[in-house]
């Protein structure tokens, strides 16, 4: 399968493509559709959930519950170093860490929820601890928590991330705002 990574995307490494689940697929529109179906089950499952969603096992387990119907390797770790993230050997202690922070933060009142919610989404994304789908794994993760304590989920932009466009741009743009330590314009989008 040939397929196209829009700016910001990481490129599957060819092992990691041979992990397709759904062999019938054969371009990016129909990885992201049938990528998508799965995601709205693991949406049904995540929002229901009562319990911390700020641990390394949920985190795992989203990503499952988002992929399993497409990735052999879904809720499991990268192997290898991307042009983007951690070295992937030091995934499970960055990811850890970022639930703790995100818990003390919340605990000690440092932010605000959304800006909590939106400052973990960031560092998952940072961290890019999966094959693919980090990005949606990390604004799913936000949504949850917020959701989790009875505020609205993210709109993100309104629209999908996963195409060139305005709203990609605009969310790359954001991102990168954020590593250099301005949060405002992902929390503008966040709730744009």
């Amino acid at each position: 399968m040939d397929l196209y990574h829009p700016e910001g995307a990481t490129p599957l490494a060819p092992d990691d493509m041979l992990d397709l689940v759904a062999t019938h697929i054969r371009t990016l529109a129909e990885l992201n559709e049938w990528e998508q179906t799965n995601i709205l089950r693991a949406e049904e499952w995540a929002f229901r959930r009562k319990r911390s969603v700020l641990t390394e096992s949920f985190v795992k387990a989203l990503h499952r519950k988002m992929f399993d119907r497409t990735w052999l390797w879904a809720g499991a770790y990268r192997k290898t170093d991307t042009n983007i993230g951690v070295p992937w050997y030091t995934i499970p202690i960055a990811v850890r860490e970022a639930c703790a922070d995100a818990t003390t933060w919340l605990e000690r009142a440092v932010f605000e929820l959304d800006e909590v919610a939106v400052r973990l989404h960031h560092r998952m994304v940072s961290i890019h601890p999966f094959p693919n789908g980090n990005g949606r794994h990390a604004r799913l993760l936000a949504d949850v928590l917020v959701a989790q304590r009875g505020a609205p989920r993210f709109t993100w932009g309104r629209t999908s991330l996963q195409v060139a466009g305005k709203p990609r741009r605009a969310y790359l743009d954001a991102l990168r705002a954020a590593d250099a330590g301005s949060f405002q314009p992902l929390l503008g989008f966040a709730r744009s």
